[in-house]
C-alpha cells in the first residue's frame, strides 16, 4: 500500500501502545529450543530486552513491589568535622517481571538465569542521605527465575550525612540513617517492602563486617515513612544504624597518661614546703602536660566540644591552681622567716582552735601544787597561756614538770614564752639550752649581744606561729585540692556512663 506505514513500524507502534494501555501487556513465553545445544539463545529474550525502558507490568495501574535489603560489610570512616559516615553496603533488590516466564521442563530443567543488568529494567532506588555519586562497578548482572522473579545485587560505597554527637567522645554512640526511596516513581507506580527481617540484616552484617577498627555495629532498626514532595507521595524505608566507638585506643593514649600526670601532681604536695624543689617540680609537670596535649591533639575531634576536652581543661586548671598554691605557701614561709608581721588576734585564735590546744598545767590546783605559785588565771598577760601540744609533742610532759613560777618575772615573756609557742622541731635538749642561753649571755656576754639575743628570743615565737600557719594553710589547700579533683573526676565519669 502506497503511503502506508511500513510493516516494521506498525509492529513497533502496536507493541508500544499495548504496553502503555491498561491490561494490554502479555507475558512472553520463552522459546527454549536449542538451549541444550547452544546454551541460552539471546533472541529468546530480545523482546524483553527491547522493553527495558518501560516498567514491566501487564497493567499500568498496578504498582511494582520492590523488596529491599542490604548488608553492611564495612564502616570505613566517621568524619566528625564534616558529619559524614562512609560505609560499604551490598544492596539487594527484588521484584517481579511479569513479562518473563518459561517452562523449566522444556528448557533442560533451567530454572535460573543471569542476565546483564544493562538489558533489564532496574528500579531507581537510591539513598537520600548519600552525599557522593554512585560508585558501583559497571557490568553487573541480575538473576531471573522461570517465574519472572528478578534479583539484583550491587555493591555500594555510601558517603552519607549523619548527625554526629561527639559530646561523650570516646565513649560515644552514633545513630545514622539510611533512607531508601525511588527518585521517579510515586506510590502509584512503586511500593517498597522488605526482603528480609531487620534482625536477619543485623546478624548478617555483624558476621560479614570486615573492619574491626574504631567502630562496631550495635544494631539496625527500620521505619516506613512516606515522603510528600508537592503533590507527589513517595514510598520510603528508613534504616537506623547504631554504631559505637571502641574507646580502648583513646583510653590508653589519652586518659591514662593524663591521669598519671594529675596523680603525680597531687603527690607532689608531700614534698616539704620549705624545700626549693616543689615549685620547679610542679612547673615541669605543667609544661609536660601542655606538651602531652599538643602531641595528642590529632586524636581529638576537630569540631565541637567533647567531654574529654572539658576533662583535659579541668586537669590543666588543677595543675595551675596547685602551682599557685605552692607559690603562696612559699611566700608565707619567706615572710615568716624574714620579717614576720604581727599576727592578728583572730588569726592567732583560729590557729589555736585548729590545732586543738592543750594546757601545760592543771586548771585546778592539785594536791602537790599548793604553794608553788599563782594559778593560770593569775598569770600576767593573756588569760589563756596554753601550749599547743602539736607544736612540741615531745616537750609537753617536760614543760609541765618545770617549776613554777619562773626564776624571774621578766623571764615569762622571754624564754618561757618561746618554749610555749616554739614548733616541736627541736629536741628537748636544744630548747632547754636555748632557755639558759640569755642568762649565760647576761653573765658572760656584752650588753649588745644580750639585747640581740633577747630580741631574737622575743621574735622566735612569732616566726614559729607564722611557720605553723603556713603549714596549716598548705594542709588545708591540699585537702581542698583533693576534694575538688575527686568531685570533678567522679562527675565526668558519671556523665560518660550516661
Amino acid at each position: 500500500m502506497e503511503g502506508g506505514w511500513p510493516l516494521e513500524g506498525g509492529v513497533l507502534l502496536c507493541l508500544t501502545v499495548s504496553l502503555l494501555l491498561p491490561g494490554g501487556g502479555k507475558a512472553f513465553t520463552i522459546n527454549c529450543s536449542g538451549f541444550d545445544q547452544y546454551g541460552v539463545d539471546p533472541a529468546a529474550f530480545q523482546a524483553v530486552f527491547d522493553r527495558k525502558a518501560f516498567r514491566p507490568v501487564v497493567n499500568n495501574s498496578i504498582p511494582t513491589q520492590v523488596n529491599i535489603s542490604f548488608t553492611l560489610s564495612a564502616i570505613l570512616e566517621v568524619n566528625a568535622q564534616l558529619q559524614l559516615l562512609t560505609s560499604f553496603l551490598w544492596m539487594n533488590l527484588m521484584w517481579d517481571n511479569p513479562l518473563i516466564s518459561w517452562n523449566p521442563e522444556e528448557c533442560v530443567s533451567l530454572k535460573r538465569l543471569t542476565v546483564s543488568a544493562e538489558n533489564l529494567w532496574i528500579p531507581d532506588i537510591f539513598i537520600l542521605e548519600s552525599m557522593d555519586v554512585n560508585r558501583a562497578p559497571p557490568g553487573l548482572t541480575a538473576f531471573v527465575n522461570s517465574e519472572g522473579r528478578m534479583k539484583y545485587d550491587r555493591p555500594v560505597r555510601v558517603t552519607s550525612i549523619c548527625n554526629l554527637d561527639i559530646f561523650y567522645f570516646p565513649f560515644d554512640q552514633q545513630n545514622c540513617t539510611l533512607t531508601f526511596s525511588s527518585f521517579l516513581y510515586t506510590v502509584d507506580s512503586m511500593l517498597l517492602g522488605m526482603d528480609k527481617e531487620v534482625w536477619e540484616i543485623t546478624d548478617t552484617s555483624r558476621n560479614l563486617i570486615q573492619t574491626q577498627g574504631e567502630w562496631e555495629l550495635l544494631g539496625i532498626n527500620k521505619a516506613t515513612p512516606k515522603m510528600l514532595v508537592g503533590s507527589n507521595l513517595y514510598d520510603q524505608i528508613t534504616f537506623y544504624v547504631a554504631i559505637r566507638r571502641r574507646p580502648s585506643l583513646y583510653v590508653i593514649n589519652l586518659l591514662v597518661p593524663s591521669g598519671f600526670l594529675v596523680v603525680i601532681d597531687a603527690l607532689s604536695f608531700y614534698i616539704p614546703a620549705e624545700s626549693e624543689n616543689r615549685a620547679p617540680f610542679k612547673m615541669t609537670l605543667l609544661l609536660g602536660y601542655n606538651v602531652f596535649l599538643l602531641m595528642m591533639n590529632d586524636l581529638l575531634p576537630a569540631s565541637g566540644t567533647p567531654l574529654i576536652s572539658v576533662y583535659f581543661a579541668l586537669c590543666l586548671s588543677l595543675m595551675v591552681v596547685s602551682l599557685l598554691e605552692t607559690i603562696f605557701i612559699t611566700y608565707l614561709l619567706h615572710l615568716a622567716t624574714t620579717q614576720p608581721p604581727p599576727m592578728p588576734q583572730w588569726l592567732h585564735s583560729l590557729l589555736l582552735y585548729w590545732a586543738s590546744p592543750r594546757k601545760c598545767y592543771p586548771s585546778v590546783p592539785q594536791k602537790g601544787n599548793k604553794g608553788l605559785g599563782p594559778t593560770p588565771n593569775h598569770l600576767p598577760g593573756k588569760g589563756s597561756q596554753h601550749c599547743p601540744h602539736f607544736l612540741f609533742p615531745h616537750l609537753h610532759s617536760l614543760l609541765c614538770l618545770l617549776p613554777w613560777p619562773p626564776p624571774s618575772p621578766g623571764a615569762l615573756h622571754g624564754p618561757w614564752l618561746s618554749l610555749c609557742f616554739s614548733v616541736g622541731m627541736k629536741e628537748p635538749v636544744e630548747l632547754v639550752g636555748k632557755v639558759a642561753g640569755p642568762r649565760e649571755a647576761e653573765l658572760t656576754g656584752s650588753p649588745q649581744s644580750r639585747v640581740q639575743e633577747e630580741q631574737e628570743a622575743q621574735r622566735q615565737p612569732l616566726v614559729d606561729l607564722w611557720v605553723q600557719f603556713s603549714h596549716m594553710m598548705d594542709t588545708l589547700l591540699f585537702r581542698l585540692y583533693l576534694l575538688f579533683m575527686a568531685t570533678s573526676v567522679v562527675t565526668v565519669i558519671v556523665l560518660w556512663n550516661t
